[in-house]
């Protein structure tokens, strides 16, 4: 069977009209974003804000004659919304345009590659528009009990080691949990969990089957793309990829959901906040001044959108000397606690800098589960405790 090409995705697409507007949807610019991969296809159609909620219909008229076309395994398309005055989208975009999430809004259209984050899109009405952050009526994951994010204000902090040896000490809690990685930009899960180069499947062609790690249910974008290749996309098509892969990933019933977020306080965080009922999120942060500072950015994003601060972990808090047993503040010691009195927010424990949490996570063991026993696994589980702990006195609460 023949490979597909954007050539023929484009000649397609000029076969679904906007009646609205009068014309096909390439001739009228509509068509941003568009990569296709081994079968795989992925675009965005920008449309005009006032009349994103009323184009479902015409999503997936185009999303049916790209996928009618010999040789295509799967589609994603996204509308996606500009503010008035935006600069019209072209039907292809420039490949030197940096692609970085923390564009301004309505910055336009989603510039170089984007990559399909489901095998079957099954997107809701202007999934993707910006100004439409309202949260959903029907959520997008009803069978998952608790969605707590770990998050950080900077990178290199060592969020992501944290966040998948908490969720596999709350698996080892007896908990049903999910893990997902809404780093679109920087996937770390599948090689931290043992898993690069797998592809999720769908068994009834309509969800996603998420792929199962150490008896935990985990999605990436990071399984729909190679390692070395980079996903460009604007904000609306971030907004759009990561509802879909919540909403069309069969996670079924899950206790609690760890999401690994990227770090900062762009639109992936955005998304996140005010798509999803989150029950919590964790600050990661290291004891230095500058992390500390970007990590009270964080917190603060988080207040202020009415999601719970669960409390702060102080990663890489101390080096102890395999040697003479020595205990060094490379990075200091002390700042997240510190500063967790100081914002009035819990300060759930520190983790020592430790070459084996580093070489562990690389090799796709992490310490929870490599070392279950050791004292650095012990850690993790007294954090994963206290935020079970936590997230059980809030429903008790609600009563």
């Amino acid at each position: 069977m023949a490979g597909i090409d954007e050539a023929a995705v484009l000649e397609a697409l000029k076969g679904v009209r906007d009646a609205e507007r009068g014309g096909d949807l390439v001739s009228l610019g509509m068509v941003s974003g568009l990569a296709v991969r081994d079968g795989h296809v992925a675009f965005a159609i920008e449309v005009e804000p006032a009349r994103g909620p009323r184009l479902e219909p015409l999503r997936k008229a185009a999303e049916k004659a790209v996928f009618d076309l010999p040789g295509v395994i799967s589609v994603t398309a996204v509308l996606t919304a500009e503010r008035q005055g935006a600069a019209p989208a072209k039907p292809r975009a420039p490949a030197s345009d940096h692609g970085h999430e923390h564009g301004p809004p309505g910055h336009g259209q989603a510039h170089g590659h984007a990559h399909g984050p489901s095998r079957v899109s099954r997107p809701g009405p202007g999934s993707a528009q910006r100004g439409a952050h309202l949260r959903p009526e029907h959520p997008l994951m009803p069978g998952v009990k608790h969605v707590v994010a770990v998050a950080s204000g900077k990178g290199g902090v060592g969020k992501s080691t944290t966040a998948v040896n908490i969720a596999l000490a709350l698996k080892g809690l007896g908990l049903r949990v999910g893990m997902f990685d809404a780093d679109l930009f920087g996937p770390s899960m599948p090689r931290m969990l043992g898993v690069p180069g797998k592809q999720p499947g769908s068994a009834d062609g309509e969800k996603i089957d998420p792929i199962e790690a150490y008896g935990m249910k985990a999605m990436s974008i990071g399984f729909m793309v190679s390692e070395e290749e980079p996903v460009v996309w604007r904000g609306p098509m971030v907004m759009g990829a990561l509802e879909q892969m919540m909403r069309d990933v069969n996670w079924g019933e899950l206790d609690i959901m760890i999401v690994d977020m990227p770090p900062g306080t762009g639109d992936t965080q955005l998304t996140m906040t005010q798509r999803v009922p989150l029950s919590g999120a964790v600050i990661v942060s290291t004891p230095q001044d500058i992390a500390l500072l970007d990590a009270r950015k964080g917190l603060a994003m988080f207040r202020k959108v009415n999601v719970p601060v669960l409390g702060i972990v102080e990663n890489m808090s101390f080096y102890v000397c395999p040697n003479c047993g020595q205990e060094a503040h490379i990075f200091g010691h002390g700042g997240a606690r510190l500063e967790a009195t100081r914002l009035a927010c819990e300060f759930l424990g520190e983790i020592p800098l430790d070459i084996a949490i580093r070489t562990n996570s690389d090799a796709g063991t992490p310490i929870v589960a490599s070392q279950a026993g050791g004292p650095l696994a012990r850690v993790y589980k007294e954090i994963a405790a206290r935020i079970w702990q936590k997230l059980q006195e809030a429903d008790a609460t609600r009563g």
